[in-house]
């Protein structure tokens, strides 16, 4: 197994970060922290420490001293859980339909999270949505195979995956072209100045005076966008007005403004192109080409405003035939093999997720040090900069870093004493304060979360 010092020194090589602000992490715990047959305390670890150290590093290029990130394995794994609670309960995050299900001779994950997804499931499986229960879809479904649904989904531009083992995913083409492919990649795609950024001083946060559009809506990259805030960052997470949301944005929105533009709407666009106007980074996790189709791809974007920084996510990756695919943590977990390995190692025979969905929670992750990284060049070298991430990729990379020994045999610890309590537009918001520790200007939240449209789309 690898230990999480040395997953961190190497995505630090591979954002390509200086190597003597290394010593400045230091990392506490080891696994196993949460009952897996996964390194995914090391995962979370790893990556948030990540996060924080690339933030001081872009700091110290603005001016500011290196400090001391610390990050102890068990908290950070405890926010990775993503656990809230608001006004003193507990959110419901699971529509009934959403999990696995038995088919012929084998078994297929649904998310049902959002209507039109477990709608369109349903409809699939020839059923009405209006008084289809879920034993109605058990059934319906013995009368398929796994893969027949889940192609039957993806070409209804719908989201469920057969559950596979590690060797049945490992022989897809798909899982090829994610294996030829690094974790994240950081790319040139034009020509630009260094964009101004102000100079900072050893007392303030590492991101402030740094503006970032979150143009993501479900759990990894609104994680991405938290934790830039919480380094200093001035995160404007942008919505749809016309697209549902689920109950975690409530937690991933602390520290941020929240605001509603239509892309379809001359009014929408041309408030979106008065903010980039402003920005540094933009975030998006979209379908595959969602953002292109309406003129706001990376190069569009990179023309409109150069010298961005533009963060792209998908489920699959932007290479090989699953490209196109919509997909979850939940998914992904069971289409690569994770969910079948956990089981096998559970010796229970069923098939069991991992204890959080640590492929968003470490993409999220990923996100904030990529951007970090990717914004350092910008200030050394000029250009416009695209950054690729996956959860498959990231699913890849976890595997990559070993199995626990006698994982299950430990006990979650407890969360309260990593609790925080805040005002927000939500209700009462008590959720975990973030894992990583900076020696000397502390993460917070300057913001109260706030819902979707409660800012106007403006700087």
């Amino acid at each position: 197994m690898i230990a999480a010092g040395a997953a961190l020194a190497n995505l630090w090589q591979l954002a390509q970060l200086p190597a003597d602000a290394l010593p400045f992490a230091n990392l506490t715990g080891h696994d196993p922290v949460l009952p897996s047959s996964f390194a995914v305390g090391a995962a979370a670890q790893s990556t948030i420490a990540a996060a924080a150290l690339a933030a001081c590093e872009l700091g110290h290029q603005r001016g500011a001293q290196r400090q001391c990130v610390s990050v102890d394995m068990t908290h950070a794994a405890l926010e990775c859980t993503g656990w809230f609670s608001l006004d003193g309960k507990v959110p419901e995050l699971w529509d009934p339909f959403s999990g696995l299900y038995k088919c012929k001779h084998d078994w297929v994950r649904i998310h049902a999270n959002f209507r039109h997804h477990r709608d369109g499931a349903l409809r699939v499986l020839g059923l009405d949505p209006a008084n289809a229960t879920r034993d109605d879809a058990q059934a319906a479904l013995m009368s398929w195979s796994a893969v027949e649904f889940e192609t039957a989904m993806a070409d209804a531009k719908l989201v469920a995956t057969a559950l596979r083992t590690f060797d049945e995913w490992d022989a897809t083409p798909h899982a090829r072209a994610i294996r030829s492919q690094p974790l994240f990649s950081i790319t040139r795609i034009g020509d630009a100045a260094p964009l101004a950024l102000p100079k900072i001083t050893d007392d303030q946060r590492p991101l402030e005076g740094l503006r970032v559009l979150d143009l993501t809506r479900i759990l990894a990259g609104p994680v991405g966008g938290r934790a830039l805030a919480a380094y200093g960052a001035d995160v404007m997470l942008v919505n749809s007005p016309n697209l549902p949301n689920i109950e975690a944005i409530a937690d991933t929105s602390r520290g941020k403004r929240s605001a509603h533009v239509d892309l379809r709407t001359q009014e929408g666009r041309d408030a979106m192109d008065s903010l980039l106007g402003g920005a540094h980074v933009l975030t998006q996790g979209y379908r595959p080409g969602g953002l292109r189709d309406l003129g706001y791809g990376p190069e569009d974007i990179a023309m409109r405003r150069p010298g961005i920084v533009y963060v792209s996510l998908t489920a699959y990756g932007a290479q090989g035939p699953w490209a196109n695919r919509r997909g979850f943590d939940s998914l992904v977990q069971t289409a690569t093999g994770f969910n079948h390995a956990e089981g096998e190692a559970a010796a229970d025979g069923k098939p069991r997720a991992l204890p959080m969905q640590i492929l968003d929670e470490a993409t999220g992750f990923l996100i904030a040090t990529t951007a970090c990284a990717a914004v350092r060049r910008q200030q050394l070298e000029g250009g416009s900069w695209h950054v690729q991430l996956s959860l498959a990729q990231t699913g890849q990379w976890l595997r990559s870093l070993g199995r626990v020994e006698g994982g299950f045999g430990i006990t979650k610890p407890g969360i309260a004493p990593y609790l925080e309590t805040s005002a927000s537009g939500f209700g009462e918001l008590k959720a975990v304060r973030h894992a990583a520790q900076l020696e000397r200007t502390p993460a917070r939240y300057a913001r109260q979360s706030m819902p979707p449209g409660s800012h106007e789309p403006r700087w």
